[in-house]
């Protein structure tokens, strides 16, 4: 396991150095030590409007690689085709009263590095619901499922745009606050071996998290965050029987770091990308 602690300037801690835990895996790399150059594809956009049962809707955001250059700096664009190559899937699961749009110039940047990337809005938690029910956390672990059993189908059914183009073998998820409880709740007894890895930002554990094959985890944590007390995330953290990292955001609230330009944000998205490229791409 790996405990670091950043401030704005850098890797550091309370005392001015660094903070590490007895190694059982290697942590994300520095952004120096990156292994190859980031990729930088156009990005596509298409929504899915999936269903999980007659009352549980769940329109989802599919951030892509596509092919064509002319969209380069225009954002993501719907109608583009995909790149060439197979790309591993992300689930993002956004927090209560959060949306896959509000963060969506960072799911797109995702993309742009070479993932698919998947984010529903789930029926009663997201920003734009008019049936708020904050209990309902508890049904996302099997709604983010079934999203990405949709996505495996796309990646098989011969007339979609995407068919072919997932790497169906490498599936990662991401979850922020409330997210984070439902990314925790995907990584239960039984859960799919092709699920590699999980990012909780902000988050806490579901029932029954972290258990059945392997999975390598990696938890960011604002000091300055007034909604889920750090010792929140790290008793999560500390259930976590895997290869696993601790990231401390210091100074850094509770949502704001999602997004360009706020504070964390230079911090949190390398630290997201490394990992997803250590344990999804291998490099």
């Amino acid at each position: 396991m790996f405990l670091a602690v950043f401030t704005l300037l850098g890797f550091a801690s309370c005392s001015g150095r660094p903070v590490a835990l007895p190694v059982a895996a290697r942590p994300p790399m520095p952004v120096a030590a990156a292994a190859r150059p980031p990729e930088n594809y156009p990005v596509g956009l298409r929504v899915l409007r999936l269903q999980r049962g007659q009352h549980r809707p769940l329109p989802t955001m599919v951030f892509y690689p596509a092919m064509s250059m002319l969209a380069v700096g225009l954002g993501p664009t719907t109608g583009l085709p995909p790149a060439l190559g197979r790309f591993p899937l992300v689930l993002y699961s956004h927090g209560l009263s959060g949306s896959p749009q509000r963060v969506a110039a960072t799911l797109a940047g995702w993309a742009a590095a070479g993932y698919v990337v998947a984010a529903p809005s789930y029926p009663y938690t997201h920003e734009f619901t008019r049936d708020y029910r904050r209990w309902d956390i508890v049904n996302q672990p099997d709604d983010a499922r079934y999203v990405i059993k949709r996505m495996l189908r796309l990646a098989a059914t011969p007339d979609d745009p995407l068919a072919g183009h997932i790497d169906i073998n490498h599936i990662g998820a991401v979850g922020h606050s409330a997210g984070g409880y439902t990314t925790s709740g995907l990584f239960v007894k039984g859960h799919d071996p092709r699920l590699r890895s999980g990012v909780i930002l902000s988050g806490w554990r579901a029932p029954g998290a972290f258990a059945g094959p392997p999975a390598r985890m990696l938890f960011l944590q604002g000091t300055a965050d007034p909604v889920v007390p750090m010792a929140k995330s790290r008793a999560a953290y500390a259930r976590v029987p895997w290869p696993k990292s601790y990231v401390v955001l210091q100074g850094v609230s509770h949502a704001n770091y999602l997004r360009p330009g706020q504070l964390g944000y230079r911090l949190m998205d390398p630290a997201v990308l490394r990992f997803l490229n250590e344990t999804l791409k291998g490099f």
